[in-house]
């Protein structure tokens, strides 16, 4: 069995004022993507079909299972009728920690944050991040998120799905990855870079959605200490940020953006505000 198409057409009927009209529209796919490792199921998503061995590896990331990609032993991607499965076999040492966390959670708890059990492992400490790392100018970080629309083939047949991309100083945006969640669209990115020997501390996160809590663990967890994104943060989010030692620049879009965290790695002087 192959994996499905992320996108397919739908027929409708486009109404307005005084007229209608038979359309043809691309939708994207959304189906099942269970992450099991060694033989049992940790989680399961909503996502598009696609990049889905990017999406096991940056899950296990960016939630904590594995430390590095190295500690993956094998990631086979298995289509099914009704969903995907990502079987992932873990270093003997990795295996074992996440039995002991299973059992640790087990119970009729369930908050619904990405397969995390607990609202213990949802509100999770983070690292700091390095002091040190990528300098941006102003003008790298407005250029950020219309650049990341090169990126988003998938956008521009559906209008439906988020995107993720991680930009370079002086390159712009190098990679992306999209998917109906946005969320899952980070954790693509963050696993091929990791399959691509691609150093998160060297660059920026640039994101079409909002900042909630989990992308900025994601982020964090990944090891890249900038941020950008189109929408606007939580009040939760910038708080992790501040504390983890993230910069944060939010309402990226068109020729400005609000600096909310760690101006410091901001060349430019931001102007004093009157």
């Amino acid at each position: 069995m192959t994996l499905p198409q992320p996108f397919g057409v739908s027929d409708a009927i486009h109404h307005r004022p005084g007229s209608s009209v038979a359309v043809t529209r691309a939708l994207p796919e959304e189906m099942a993507i269970a992450m099991v490792y060694d033989g049992t199921t940790h989680a399961v998503m909503m996502a598009t079909p696609a990049d889905v061995d990017d999406f096991a590896v940056g899950f296990s990331l960016t939630e904590g299972i594995v430390d590095g990609i190295h500690q993956i032993a094998s990631c086979d991607v298995i289509p099914h009728s009704k969903g995907i499965e990502a079987q992932m076999w873990l270093a003997e040492d990795r295996g074992e920690a996440l039995a002991a966390r299973r059992r640790t959670l087990a119970g009729p708890v369930g908050c619904g944050l990405c397969g995390i059990d607990s609202i213990e492992a949802a509100m999770r400490s983070l690292p700091s991040l390095a002091a040190t790392g990528p300098i941006l100018t102003a003008q790298e970080i407005t250029a950020a998120t219309e650049s990341l629309r090169g990126w988003q083939p998938l956008h521009d047949r559906t209008r439906a799905v988020h995107a993720a991309g991680f930009m370079l100083p002086g390159q712009g945006v190098v990679l992306a990855r999209e998917d109906v969640g946005r969320h899952n669209a980070l954790d693509k990115l963050i696993g091929a870079m990791a399959r691509q020997g691609i150093d998160p501390a060297q660059g920026a996160i640039v994101l079409t959605s909002r900042v909630s809590t989990e992308m900025v663990q994601k982020c964090v967890m990944a090891g890249c200490a900038i941020l950008v994104a189109v929408s606007a943060p939580t009040l939760h989010a910038l708080r992790l940020a501040e504390g983890a030692g993230l910069t944060l620049a939010a309402f990226a879009r068109g020729e400005g953006f609000d600096l909310f965290t760690h101006p410091e790695r901001l060349r430019a002087k931001v102007s004093d505000v009157a």
